[in-house]
């Protein structure tokens, strides 16, 4: 069915089903539903997504990653098409790119790897009260929960912590055990609204170099069609 995402932590949506796999030590090994991807359309071109390492004063800005190099802004996809990964300089030798400031470890305890710093989808043009009342029936997300994801076919699921039904445009009765259940390179295709108003919420995402401090993030948006899971 149709699901609106609110904005804010709704951005874990990208960051799980999407941003994880644009990470290249995913990417680098072949081991990434968008390897060998660059320059083609992966994502709806409404969706243009950031991860961005300079805002000033977020959670997961840097100054330098681990490896010494500055922290960037760096557009991943531009209008739906995928610009570049998150790149360390390990992989990114293998993958014959310069690094982009995205290498990241909790201490020195972990060896460092390529991860997310600020990411999120940039603001869209629709508007807010469109975007709900565009759907006769469906999903309204108002906060989202964990989840998982396997980065390599992107399958993920997500619980709904706070949700409700839509019902001709208007939100209604409020459900409780929902999951959002996908895949990520089709989630991304199916983002077909994007509101206005980018939020940002702060969390702590665990990888191979251990745990470290992200911000995700979005405006609105509507995922036309995703599998809804419950009762």
């Amino acid at each position: 069915m149709p699901v609106a995402i609110e904005n804010g932590f709704g951005g874990v949506i990208f960051h799980e089903a999407c941003g994880h796999s644009l990470e290249a030590s995913c990417v680098a090994l072949g081991q990434s539903q968008f390897a060998g991807k660059l320059g083609t359309q992966i994502a709806n071109p409404k969706v243009t997504a950031i991860d961005d390492g300079t805002i000033p004063n977020a959670w997961g800005s840097i100054n330098i990653d681990d490896e010494g190099t500055p922290g960037r802004r760096n557009v991943l996809i531009e209008n739906g098409i995928l610009k570049t990964y998150m790149v360390d300089r390990l992989n990114g030798r293998r993958m014959g790119m310069e690094p982009t400031g995205n290498c990241r470890r909790q201490s020195y305890q972990y060896e460092p790897t390529s991860r997310m710093t600020n990411t999120y989808i940039a603001a869209g043009e629709d508007r807010d009260e469109d975007i709900i009342a565009s759907i006769a029936y469906g999903l309204y997300a108002r906060k989202m929960g964990g989840g998982s994801v396997n980065p390599v076919t992107g399958q993920f699921n997500f619980a709904v912590n706070e949700g409700y039904i839509i019902r001709d445009g208007k939100i209604c009765e409020p459900v409780r055990g929902a999951s959002l259940i996908g895949k990520g390179s089709e989630i991304l295709m199916n983002i077909d609204m994007v509101g206005r108003n980018v939020e940002r919420a702060q969390g702590m995402c665990g990888a191979s170099s251990g745990s470290i401090p992200t911000d995700v993030g979005q405006p609105l948006i509507r995922v036309s069609s995703i599998t809804v899971g419950g009762r």
